[in-house]
């Protein structure tokens, strides 16, 4: 087995265990509703996320992954090791995070870290003052629109919904309501779990195809169209990753999502989950990278205004948007010292 070939295997392996990763950060986004409102168990909530995270894999497509995989960086700037220094920093990023207990956005790690080691190299080779050409900006101002877009979105929509249910229901006893949406909220959260594999699993099977096209193992055919012989194994990997992580969980995020920011009942986590699951289906068939956790996150502050705007704790609301401004240019900084420490050892990075 060549080098070349074992560059491939390792860069795919830790695009998964990056996968795995975003799964156990992200699990917050799938379940912390549903625990929150004691529907179901921790463990139970665990399982339902993750069997539906897997299922995504036959159901959304692969339009996102398309946009990362050769909409975002020009694919003749990226090497094996633009792909693993883009993977460190988002997994940096992701972990510390994760030890802060923020929700953060994988996604924007992701595709951060990718950018940041892409210009870095770019920098080396050719310059500062050409490194941003290696940008493609039609698939970053649709991102960078949806940043703002998502969470709106999910506010509205959030929003609306706890107001529609709240008229419909106002004639009928808590109690009963209580009852019914517990039951509806096992369909809210399988619903948004299937968005959440369907858009984060996408983002890491457009990294894996990239790997494999500048390893010379698909050609650039199979990168622009299905990724040949590689389709079902690339699809099944990134979405079992991703279900795998979610399994695991990531508890300190799980409680800021699902009581730090409001306090929610069933009939609110209905709404909450509808309202994301809504927003992750169009963008996945669109073919727009979203964080899903800026979408669960303004979905349970629509839900919360709609009792008062107290309701909702903005304190806690400010430190995660400060963390999603952060993101993209912080998973950036980390990937491009990570390519420049390759780069010094291996000036053929």
């Amino acid at each position: 087995m060549n080098t070349g070939l074992l560059l491939v295997i390792f860069t795919c392996v830790v695009a998964l265990a990056f996968d795995f990763i975003n799964g156990f950060h992200d699990a917050a986004n799938s379940i912390a509703t549903v625990v929150s409102t004691r529907v179901l168990s921790p463990k139970l909530a665990v399982i339902w996320a993750a069997f539906f995270n897997f299922v995504a894999a036959f159901l959304l497509g692969t339009a996102v992954a398309k946009t990362i995989g050769q909409g975002m960086i020009e694919l003749s700037i990226v090497t094996q090791y633009v792909v693993l220094a883009g993977l460190m920093g988002a997994i940096a990023w992701d972990l510390l995070t994760w030890v802060w207990g923020l929700p953060t956005s994988s996604s924007h790690a992701l595709i951060g870290g990718y950018a940041g080691a892409a210009i870095a190299r770019a920098a080396i080779l050719h310059g500062w003052h050409h490194s941003l050409s290696v940008i493609i900006p039609g698939g970053w101002t649709k991102t960078i629109i949806f940043i703002i877009v998502a969470p709106v979105m999910g506010t509205v929509l959030g929003f609306g919904f706890m107001v529609a249910i709240s008229w419909i229901f106002r004639r009928r006893p808590p109690r009963q309501v209580d009852k019914w949406f517990r039951k509806l909220q096992l369909l809210s959260a399988a619903a948004y779990s299937l968005g959440h594999g369907g858009n984060d699993a996408q983002k890491t099977m457009g990294i894996v195809a990239g790997a494999l096209y500048t390893g010379h193992i698909i050609s650039q055919y199979d990168i622009a169209h299905d990724w040949g012989r590689f389709h079902w194994p690339i699809i099944i990997a990134a979405n079992g990753a991703i279900a795998a992580g979610t399994y695991f969980g990531g508890w300190k995020i799980v409680h800021t999502m699902g009581s730090k920011i409001t306090k929610l009942k069933p009939v609110g986590g209905f709404c909450a989950e509808t309202a994301g699951a809504i927003t992750l289906f169009g963008t996945a068939l669109a073919g727009i990278p979203v964080s899903t956790t800026h979408t669960i996150t303004g979905a349970i502050v629509g839900v919360g205004t709609t009792q008062r705007l107290s309701a909702v704790r903005w304190g806690v609301a400010g430190r995660i948007v400060w963390a999603w401004v952060l993101t993209i240019p912080a998973s950036a900084a980390v990937a491009a010292a990570i390519f420049y420490v390759t780069h010094f050892f291996n000036p053929a990075a």
